[in-house]
């Protein structure tokens, strides 16, 4: 069994604002110390790149970009919304998070790694084709799908994001399309203030959009119930090449910017039921991208427990216990019929 990748700089440090933000650097300063003491040489360490342009504007526009570039050459502080703001070196930072995104799929797709994670700031499963927000700049998971369709001609991408918040810019971008598979679960009724059940994809991606809003208080047997329940109807019909994880922490009971209520242990049993599936579908491939997490304490404890559950030996299953209120979402989901769920 190959090493999993880690992706972590320095320089994901270097996007910061003086006034007081939940999203800032002191999110990975010690995390990355904590990944080093705990797993040290059990993890192959990838040295990230910046990610060109020209694979970026294949998600984003080029009026965005450009606005972006105009800011970080002027060093000037902008603000998308009251979270989403630009440095000087706010665009070279999220360049290299993409391109750390990039270089670990290159990696796995060409067999040195199995499976990764890109510890990257800032997130991006928000910033849409022509606006960040909600602290994401560039979408770095959309990127990456859309790279691994360019460069390695694949045809079926599954994106599980299970950041408490729904990854409206990664939707946006492959609304259209049944090349990549969207699945989020997130808390209904707050930011963004989408990822409705209805919302089920257009075109050639009808089918393709899997929302599933869950209730406050939603816990670890609810989450573990709809994911497993998911990945064994949907993923195994779908057969992904690759799978990607929006690999969000908020939904942690410790943090306050949600009110689900997931334990540090269930971050482990959602890798491992991911792990699981990549294992019997995709070749072991299987890319982690750090999206939210605003408690450094709830984020160190729950990003340590994915990388645990990643390096257990292979084999580790997980059952799924039944939970009535998750199989009423699951069950009259529009969807239902078109996966058979």
């Amino acid at each position: 069994m190959n090493k999993p990748g880690i992706v972590f700089d320095t320089r994901y440090l270097d996007h910061r604002i003086t006034q007081p933000t939940r999203e800032n650097p002191d999110r990975l300063r010690s995390l990355f110390g904590a990944v080093k003491q705990q797993f040290n040489n059990r993890l192959e360490t990838v040295q990230p790149r910046e990610a060109r342009l020209e694979d970026i504007e294949q998600i984003h526009s080029n009026f965005y970009l450009n606005q972006i570039r105009e800011h970080a050459i002027k060093g000037d502080p902008f603000s998308y919304d009251k979270d989403t703001y630009l440095m000087e070196l706010s665009l070279a930072t999220a360049q290299l998070a993409a391109g750390g995104c990039l270089e670990l799929a290159d990696q796995i797709m060409g067999g040195s790694l199995e499976q990764g994670f890109a510890l990257i700031r800032p997130p991006g499963h928000h910033a849409e084709p022509g606006r960040g927000m909600g602290f994401c700049i560039l979408n770095n998971i959309a990127i990456t799908a859309q790279y691994l369709q360019d460069h390695f001609q694949l045809d079926r991408i599954l994106v599980i994001d299970f950041d408490v918040h729904h990854g409206n810019g990664t939707q946006e971008a492959f609304y259209d399309s049944d090349k990549v598979l969207f699945i989020s679960i997130h808390q209904n009724n707050i930011f963004p203030f989408s990822g409705d059940i209805a919302e089920i994809g257009n075109a050639e991606g009808l089918g393709y959009n899997i929302n599933i809003p869950v209730h406050s208080h939603f816990g670890d047997q609810e989450y573990t119930f709809l994911l497993g329940k998911l990945l064994q109807s949907v993923a195994e019909q779908y057969l992904p090449e690759i799978i990607l994880v929006s690999a969000g922490y908020d939904g942690h009971r410790e943090d306050s910017i949600s009110s689900t209520f997931l334990s540090t242990h269930s971050f482990h049993t959602i890798t491992t039921l991911l792990r699981q599936c990549a294992r019997d579908i995709c070749d072991d491939r299987l890319l982690f991208i750090l999206e939210g997490g605003y408690n450094p304490v709830s984020l160190e404890k729950s990003v340590l427990a994915t990388i645990d559950s990643l390096l257990q030996p292979h084999g580790s299953r997980v059952g799924i216990l039944h939970s009535e209120r998750a199989d009423a979402l699951f069950t009259n989901h529009p969807l239902h019929a078109f996966w058979t769920l």
